[in-house]
């Protein structure tokens, strides 16, 4: 899978250069930009996987800029950067899917244990017994960045599959074998991996489905999908996990 597409923004153009230089060298394909008018431009010439930016900057705001740049790439995440007690701004920018924000001086360890999280949680497996349907939203998916697995076998191996997804996409009518059997199988191994369930049979599975949601799936999509409600949900699934890795790197 490609490097990770990584936007700084900071009026501090020495604070922007040091990071740049560091997540270069660890890897990462890093673009600066010393102010957030900046930072649209490259979001309106590029595609970033992820938003690292100051929260308080002349004209425009970190949380301003999340707000505008989400209407140019929806989805796209963004970490908050501070130096200053800005508990409001903060709280605004997490109600709005800010991912978090970290205190400068930044704690590098920190922040590269959430890069390496951050690229697991493109990891997407796809679970469906239809080969061409697999290939499509394959297709559709690494497009937006994700990395995908497909898993055609019902009877493949769980605990593999589980152990290489970050996120699962069940169909609930496979061959020979019910997704909520095979959810029931993940969660008796795994009781927060995010599972989404798919099918096109919205009548016929109802009971199956209202049962699979109270063993914790996420959502039902129903086919034929609808890519953009596919990609705020799964946004709104990653925001979680995402937060979830950040608040374990500071217990450690």
């Amino acid at each position: 899978m490609k490097n990770l597409r990584i936007l700084i923004v900071d009026d501090d153009q020495t604070m922007t250069r040091t990071l740049a230089d560091i997540l270069t060298f660890y890897g990462y394909e890093v673009t600066q930009a010393s102010s957030s008018p900046q930072a649209i431009e490259k979001v309106k010439a590029e595609i970033f996987d992820l938003v690292i930016s100051d929260i308080k900057m002349p004209n425009m705001n970190g949380i301003d800029l999340h707000r505008e740049i989400i209407h140019l790439q929806p989805g796209l995440p963004l970490v908050l950067m501070t130096a200053y007690a800005a508990e409001e701004l903060i709280q605004e920018g997490l109600d709005e899917g800010v991912i978090d924000a970290l205190e400068k001086p930044l704690d590098l360890p920190l922040l590269l244990d959430f890069l390496a999280w951050f690229a697991e949680s493109r990891t997407i497996t796809v679970m469906d017994d239809d080969p061409a349907f697999c290939q499509t939203l394959s297709d559709v998916l690494e497009r937006h960045g994700f990395r995908v697995i497909i898993v055609t076998d019902p009877q493949c191996d769980i605990e593999q599959t589980i152990n290489e997804a970050q996120i699962i996409l069940l169909d609930m009518k496979l061959d020979r074998v019910s997704g909520e059997k095979i959810l029931g199988d993940i969660r008796a191994r795994c009781s927060d991996l995010p599972v989404l369930l798919v099918t096109g049979y919205r009548q016929e599975m109802a009971n199956a489905i209202q049962n699979a949601l109270e063993l914790g799936a996420y959502t039902c999509l129903y086919k034929p999908l609808d890519i953009p409600e596919l990609l705020e949900t799964l946004a709104r699934v990653r925001l979680g996990v995402l937060r979830g890795a950040i608040k374990e790197g500071r217990g450690r």
